[in-house]
């Protein structure tokens, strides 16, 4: 009878197990299929590396090894697959030095690094941010949705984003700008068409909000939330005025309730994981950082991000402008 129940019982147990098994493959699909590419990609001798779309933005790298040498022609590889995909993940990369995390920015343009150097960074290029002030820069990310260097003439074409100490939790989300230009209504658009922002920084920068990117020629925007001093109406025509502090608070709330439409169906949430490094097409592609980012040590863990920028290499302009250029030339 013992062993009679000893096999119901282990029959039962292991029923259960291949249950909990199956739901946790249910839930982690994606992350399952991402580690099958790698190991694909490492194995078959095939291609540099293979993509894994992430969602309506982004695809994860899997089946190279950033912290070797990488010959040129998949380094032109993978500068187109930043501009086509917008966000690249690579996995499994262990820990980049912030030498070599500098060396991998360059392969798409100078540097250019205008921020708080803390005393804790590995290079002076490298942007280091965390949740603990002695371990790097906080807050970062956390004061709205935006593009890097939105406050330059020439906002960063490129950011590089590295996690050498990794929270339990504390997302970085990213939002495609061209779908949500795209995604607008015809009323909005149109007003939109006639806003141009001007930066709390570096003597009031303007851009137009709606623009082309230089590189694609899609329509994107130039935009931070939480670094605008106001936005111009109508620039350069007899109708040219400034918004007051009320009416600007009110369209970037309104530019904020369209990237969390719908629950931020649109946007990717990537959850950081060991070895994860990130290329960004900086002028395509809006981010925030969670509210976790910032959440104590005791909580999640410590954070410890490494970012680099590209210095950037054209102007925001209507697509109008840019479009009358290019018959010129």
């Amino acid at each position: 009878l013992w062993r009679v129940c000893r096999g119901v019982t282990y029959r039962k147990s292991l029923f259960r197990q291949l249950l909990y098994s199956a739901v946790w493959l249910f839930n982690n699909l994606s992350s399952v299929s991402v580690l099958v590419c790698h190991r694909s990609g490492m194995l078959s001798g095939g291609p540099p590396y293979e993509l894994h779309p992430l969602s309506v933005v982004g695809a994860a790298v899997c089946g190279i090894d950033l912290g070797k040498d990488v010959p040129p022609d998949v380094v032109e590889s993978i500068k187109r697959d930043v501009y086509r995909h917008r966000v690249l993940v690579f996995k499994s990369q262990g820990v980049i030095s912030g030498a070599r995390q500098v060396e991998i920015s360059k392969w798409f343009g100078d540097l250019e690094s205008t921020f708080f150097k803390h005393p804790r960074s590995p290079h002076p290029d490298v942007f280091r941010v965390s949740n603990v002030p002695s371990e790097g820069c906080t807050n970062v990310g956390r004061t709205g949705w935006h593009i890097d260097g939105s406050f330059m003439h020439e906002p960063f074409s490129h950011s590089l984003y590295h996690m050498v100490s990794v929270p339990k939790s504390g997302n970085t989300v990213f939002t495609p700008l061209n779908e949500l230009v795209q995604g607008l209504n015809p009323e909005k658009r149109a007003r939109w068409d006639r806003l141009w922002m001007v930066s709390d920084r570096r003597d009031l920068v303007i851009h137009p909000l709606i623009y082309c990117h230089p590189h694609t020629g899609k329509e994107t925007l130039c935009f931070h939330l939480g670094m605008t001093e106001a936005f111009i109406w109508d620039k350069g025509s007899s109708a040219e005025r400034l918004t007051d502090e009320r009416e600007s608070q009110e369209i970037l709330a309104e530019i904020d309730s369209e990237i969390r439409r719908d629950g931020g169906k649109q946007n990717y949430s990537h959850q950081w994981k060991a070895g994860d490094f990130i290329i960004s097409d900086n002028l395509a592609v809006g981010h925030e950082a969670t509210p976790e980012t910032q959440y104590p040590v005791e909580e999640v863990g410590l954070r410890v991000l490494h970012r680099t920028t590209v210095k950037g290499t054209n102007r925001p302009q209507k697509c109008l402008a840019l479009q009358d250029r290019s018959q010129r030339d």
